[in-house]
């Protein structure tokens, strides 16, 4: 299960993405934690969308965060309050080491599957490059899926 092996069964297990996390190729221990990875665009290419619909004053949860750089990037735009989860605490860990400079950043891990550490209204937007992807792959490969 190490950041090569790509199995899409395991993206909902904690396992897999600490184990990719831990990978030198993903900024893990031997590969000098300055990796990244944006699953889809880069903050340069959201930004017209985000300044539009997402005002900087907003309570922010980036879904599933990774090691991505779109909580920094929109920090450096004038966001103030970005609370970032993802189910693996390797993530978790090097994020929060990265960022200890960065008061408008907080790092939580959580499995988006069970958001009751959250009350209701705790935020005005939330944002999700990929978890939802993540987990239906995985649900669908267990239930034997067929795509047509």
């Amino acid at each position: 299960m190490g950041g090569g092996n790509c199995n899409p069964k395991d993206f909902g297990a904690a396992a897999y993405w600490d184990a990719r996390y831990s990978s030198p190729s993903t900024g893990g221990k031997g590969g000098g934690g300055g990796g990244f990875f944006d699953w889809y665009q880069s903050y340069s290419a959201l930004r017209p969308l985000l300044r539009a619909c997402v005002p900087t004053s907003s309570q922010v949860l980036m879904l599933g965060c990774g090691n991505s750089l779109l909580s920094e990037d929109m920090v450096k735009d004038g966001y103030q309050n970005i609370v970032n989860i993802d189910i693996s605490s390797v993530v978790i860990e090097q994020m929060k080491e990265k960022h200890t400079d960065i008061a408008q950043l907080t790092y939580m891990q959580l499995d988006v599957r069970d958001m009751s550490f959250f009350g209701d209204g705790s935020f005005d937007c939330i944002i999700d490059k990929g978890t939802l992807d993540a987990m239906m792959v995985s649900i669908c490969r267990s239930a034997n899926y067929k795509s047509t």
